[in-house]
């Protein structure tokens, strides 16, 4: 199921539009269906990617019978990987149109569709008024210009844990990496893992552990326990 949002602001629409037309390319990290040189780049560059998947669901476990919120839920992967682990309930949100529409037909694909809600729009404007087990939000928080208005009520819909990432700031890839989003107007944001601690942390985060993914510019993974009861 897909719900229709309401109108974002001019910062939402440009991340929304660059990720709407990069749904494709995105979605092929996951299934390994790029090119041999491209998967090598990804191993080489990107594998925060394969390593903030495997740590997330380390962390949010059980995952039997639980529910979970996936925001920037992208393709799905995390969706459809949190029912095979057996998950009741999980809700994907995205605000591009076209990732929600690879992650409607994986989730078909897989049987995990029954299971599975997908909700076009932004985070906390167009979230299910619900609070979850889990949380998951991989690759959101470098397109989040104000993360303390997203990460508080965040802590408010988790009753258990949530796992995030937030891109490190790197002294050769961060400058690279602004310029590549800036000429694509897409905005881009960058952390050091003080600013990841305390941002959790005020939000309202319990027992909050942030990880350095090994690498030059690779991400942080920053785990908490939410306030909702």
């Amino acid at each position: 199921m897909t719900r229709t949002p309401k109108t974002t602001g001019e910062h939402d629409q440009k991340v929304g539009t660059y990720f709407d037309k990069a749904a494709v390319t995105f979605d092929t990290f996951y299934d390994r269906k790029r090119t041999k040189l491209m998967q090598w780049v990804d191993r080489k560059y990107r594998s925060d990617i394969f390593e903030r998947f495997r740590i997330a669901f380390e962390t949010l476990r059980p995952m039997e019978g639980k529910s979970l919120l996936d925001v920037g839920c992208g393709s799905g992967p995390y969706c459809v990987e949190a029912v095979r682990r057996g998950a009741r309930r999980v809700v994907g949100l995205d605000m591009a149109p076209g990732m929600l529409d690879l992650a409607c037909r994986r989730a078909e694909a897989t049987g995990a569709a029954d299971r599975c809600e997908f909700v076009l729009g932004t985070f906390p404007k167009d979230a299910p008024q619900e609070t979850f087990d889990y949380a998951v939000v991989m690759g959101v928080l470098d397109y989040i210009a104000d993360p303390a208005a997203f990460l508080g009520p965040l802590a408010q819909r988790v009753r258990g844990k949530a796992a995030l990432s937030f891109p490190s700031q790197h002294g050769f890839r961060t400058p690279l990496r602004k310029l590549r989003y800036w000429l694509k107007r897409c905005p881009v944001y960058f952390y050091g893992s003080g600013q990841v601690q305390s941002l959790m942390e005020d939000a309202g985060f319990a027992d909050v552990q942030v990880v350095k993914i090994p690498g030059a510019g690779q991400d942080y993974v920053a785990i908490g326990r939410g306030t909702a009861k």
